[in-house]
């Protein structure tokens, strides 16, 4: 697969894996075993950015990535993120919480779930306001130069929080929701990045599925799937939103593609620097997803699909207002 560089010269692959759905929110989980093939399976189709979270699981998405990526760790750019709060049990409690020291306990725990002596990545999960961001930046810096961190990395922030932490420890990468149905970096956030040297890393780039073209309105999710509870994914908005996957149906018939690898090849084409990270629970995705690194879209095809989204109002937002609220968007 063709690499990337996104900040402070970090190569990754053009395509990474997203290990979230592997122990959570899509459904059923495929379990340890099932994880563990997904994940190595990826690596042999040239995927070397794998990105997991302590909060995943919780906890236990880590411990599975680790496993899978330990016979080849060197090989590859592992990321994780911090900013959740825990009980002294290690229960999830509400909330976010970037303290000096839960950001030390936080990477003591994943270095231990990981098995791994060093992070690749490590991202503030979501911007904390009671902690100014110059001290989060301040002790990832410090953990960085104690070994336990390489690059240090932001989510879901704003382009003021980009600057501040910029300013005391260089970003690496901004890992923030970006499709072709929720497009509001482009604003601020891609400008910003661009400026400072910093990678952008889509999550969801797929649109939590949607853009596949294989889900309809029609389609019933597990009930522990959390599209349940996402405005975007009701039946109505579905029906409303069904029309640009139509159009990416269309475009990718003419070049031979499926629907989602055209969705991840607009992305790939936006910034040389962004690296999406689609996450899957089936091989035959996995492989449909790691395709996309090939597919050049024209200057014709893009303005095509820039067409088709100056037509198209997408409808309902991307979480439901309560954990939009928890996570401060």
């Amino acid at each position: 697969m063709q690499k990337r560089k996104l900040g402070q010269g970090l190569e990754v692959s053009a395509i990474g894996y997203g290990c979230m759905g592997i122990s959570q929110s899509y459904g059923n989980p495929p379990g340890r075993e099932e994880g563990i093939k997904l994940i190595r399976a990826a690596y042999e189709q040239g995927v070397t950015f794998f990105d997991t979270a302590e909060v995943y699981g919780p906890l236990k998405n880590e411990e599975i990535a680790g496993e899978a990526l330990k016979p080849f760790r060197d090989k590859v750019v592992l990321a994780t993120k911090f900013g959740f709060a825990y009980d002294a049990e290690g229960k999830q409690l509400p909330g976010v919480d970037s303290s000096p020291s839960n950001i030390r306990r936080a990477v003591d725990g994943s270095l231990r779930r990981l098995g791994t002596d060093y992070i690749d990545l490590y991202y503030q999960h979501r911007v904390d306001p009671d902690t100014p961001m110059e001290d989060v930046a301040g002790t990832v810096k410090q953990l960085i130069a104690e070994g336990k961190v390489r690059h240090f990395g932001l989510s879901e922030a704003g382009a003021k929080s980009i600057r501040r932490a910029h300013a005391v420890q260089p970003v690496t990468a901004l890992q923030s929701e970006y499709s072709l149905w929720f497009r509001e970096p482009e604003a601020e956030i891609l400008p910003t990045l661009e400026e400072l040297g910093i990678g952008f890393v889509p999550f969801s780039p797929l649109g939590k599925g949607f853009l596949t073209g294989t889900i309809s309105a029609q389609t019933a999710f597990v009930s522990s799937d959390f599209r349940n509870s996402v405005p975007r994914f009701s039946e109505e908005n579905r029906v409303a939103n069904q029309a640009l996957v139509d159009e990416l149906g269309n475009i990718a018939r003419d070049k031979g593609a499926t629907p989602g690898q055209v969705a991840l090849a607009w992305l790939l084409a936006q910034k040389p620097w962004i690296v999406p990270i689609p996450g899957t629970t089936k091989l035959s995705r996995l492989a449909e997803n790691n395709g996309a690194a090939d597919l050049v879209l024209t200057s014709e095809d893009l303005a095509r699909i820039g067409a088709v989204l100056e037509d198209i109002e997408i409808k309902g937002d991307r979480y439901p207002p309560a954990l939009m609220a928890r996570v401060g968007l």
